[in-house]
């Protein structure tokens, strides 16, 4: 997940993808910022797994920086949590609904095309309070060969 030296040009995204949610572009959350978003591309990560590859890079962050400044982009609207079980979430850059499918054997979570869900209609929300977001993860596992 580390920046590749072709992706240099790009390094701006990061900082453009703070400021369009005006947040503080600090050296922690740029170097994280670029991370995510510095070649363009959506991405599906953990807090381990973004920590990982910040320190692949040299960048100086602990982990629990890493857990803090991914609440303050989930928090900004510049990602969204996607929790698939009690212990393990991920943090998605593609912040529109969409579904999921959560791959058992890798543990990897990728997007799922929005055609893989189909409601009837939106769930209606109790008294009081309003449908914020659908979240929709698809389990996969292998299929063995008997």
């Amino acid at each position: 997940m580390s920046l590749n030296p072709e992706n240099a040009a790009n390094a701006d995204l990061g900082r453009t993808w703070l400021s369009s949610a005006e947040v503080r572009p600090t050296k922690q959350r740029l170097a994280l910022a670029d991370l995510l978003v510095g070649d363009g591309r959506n991405r599906h990560v953990t807090a381990e797994s973004l920590f990982a590859a910040a320190s692949d890079t040299g960048a100086k962050v602990s982990l629990a920086t890493v857990y803090n400044t991914l609440r303050a982009f989930c928090d900004a609207g510049l990602m969204n949590e996607v929790t698939v079980d009690g212990h393990r979430s991920y943090f998605d850059t593609r912040v529109d609904e969409h579904p999921h499918y959560y791959w058992e054997a890798t543990g990897e979570l990728t997007d799922a095309p929005k055609s893989a869900v189909a409601f009837a209609k939106e769930p209606e929300a109790p008294a009081g309070a309003t449908v914020s977001r659908v979240d929709v993860v698809i389990r996969l596992a292998k299929n063995s060969r008997v």
